[in-house]
C-alpha cells in the first residue's frame, strides 16, 4: 500500500473520518469480522473492525483509563474483574495496574483480534498477556456470564463493538441480568455506549436495560478524539447508588493505594469525579 492510500471509517453513513496510511500491517477476515491493522501518519498504529476504528496508539489511553480506573476506584476494593471483549489487551493492562486485583478474566470471542494485537499492538498491552493474574479466554462472553457463579466478580468491564453484529448480544436484558447476578453486592458494570450526539438511541436503550437490574444506571463521559462526535458515553450500572458520588479527595487516596497516581495521561481524581456531571444534551437521554 502506498502513502497515497487512505482508510475511511464507515460507522455513520453521512459523516466520517479518514486516516492516511503509512503502511498496512495486516488484513484478515476472521470467523466474525474484517480486521485491518495499519500504521498511520497521524495516530500511530490503528485497528479497524468491519470498517470502524477500534483503537489507535495516539489516544487509546483516554478510553482505557476511563473505562478501567473509574469503576475500580469507585468500588474501592476490587479483587476479581471480568473483562468482555478488549482483545487488544489495553483494558487488561490497565486493570492489572491495580495492585489489589487478584484475578482478571478476559473473554474475547475473536482469537484473531488477540493474535494480531499481540503481534502489532504491544505498546498498548505491555506485559499484560504474561501476567499470572490474567486468565485470557477465547470464547463467548454471553456464555461466560450465563455460567459464572453468583457474586463471583467485583467489576465487569465490557469493551465491545457497537450493538450490531458480534457486539449486539452484549446489550441485551439477559446479559445485564446475568451481570447483576454474578457481581458482588457492591459490584459495578461499565460498557461503551457510543457518542451521544450520533448514537443517542444506543445510550437510551442500554441505560434502560441496565436499570431493570441495578439500583443505579447512568453514564459518565470521556473525550476520545478518534471516536468522532464529541464526548463518548461510558455506561454505568451499580448495585450501590452512592458509588458515583465519591469525592475527588477520596478517589485520590484510593488511587494512591492502588498505585495508579502518576501513571495516567487523561484520568485524574478530579476528572473521575466530574465525569458523572453530564451536559444536558446527554442527560436528557437517560431514564428518570
Amino acid at each position: 500500500m502506498t502513502t497515497d492510500e487512505w482508510i475511511n471509517e464507515t460507522l455513520y453513513p453521512d459523516w466520517g473520518q479518514r486516516f492516511r496510511v503509512k503502511r498496512e500491517l495486516a488484513r484478515v477476515r476472521s470467523k466474525f469480522q474484517d480486521i485491518v491493522v495499519f500504521e498511520s501518519f497521524s495516530h500511530g498504529r490503528v485497528m479497524v473492525l468491519d470498517g470502524v476504528v477500534q483503537i489507535t496508539e495516539a489516544d487509546e489511553f483516554v478510553y482505557q483509563e476511563m473505562l478501567v480506573h473509574v469503576p475500580l476506584l469507585a468500588h474501592g476494593d476490587v479483587r476479581n474483574v471480568l473483562i468482555i471483549g478488549a482483545g487488544d489487551g489495553g483494558v487488561l493492562a490497565r486493570v492489572l495496574q491495580h495492585c489489589g486485583v487478584e484475578r482478571a478474566v478476559m473473554v474475547e470471542i475473536d482469537g484473531d483480534v488477540i493474535a494480531l494485537s499481540k503481534q502489532f499492538l504491544g505498546s498498548i498491552s505491555g506485559s499484560a498477556w504474561s501476567d499470572p493474574r490474567a486468565e485470557v479466554i477465547v470464547g463467548d462472553g454471553i456464555a461466560h456470564v450465563r455460567q459464572a457463579p453468583d457474586a463471583s466478580y467485583d467489576a465487569i468491564i465490557v469493551d465491545s463493538t457497537d450493538p450490531v453484529g458480534v457486539g449486539e448480544v452484549l446489550f441485551t436484558e439477559e446479559f445485564y441480568e446475568n451481570c447483576a447476578r454474578i457481581l458482588t453486592p457492591t459490584g459495578v458494570v461499565v460498557n461503551q455506549c457510543g457518542v451521544p450526539s450520533m448514537q443517542a438511541e444506543e445510550l437510551r436503550d442500554s441505560a434502560r436495560r441496565r436499570g431493570k437490574f441495578f439500583a443505579h444506571s447512568t453514564v459518565y463521559v470521556a473525550a476520545v478524539p478518534t471516536y468522532v462526535g464529541g464526548l463518548m458515553a461510558l455506561g454505568w450500572a451499580a448495585k450501590d447508588a452512592t458509588l458515583t458520588k465519591i469525592s475527588a479527595a477520596e478517589i485520590r487516596v484510593r488511587a494512591g493505594a492502588a498505585s495508579i497516581l502518576g501513571t495516567t495521561q487523561y484520568w485524574t481524581p478530579e476528572i473521575h469525579a466530574g465525569a458523572f456531571n453530564l451536559p444536558p444534551y446527554i442527560a436528557r437521554h437517560l431514564p428518570g
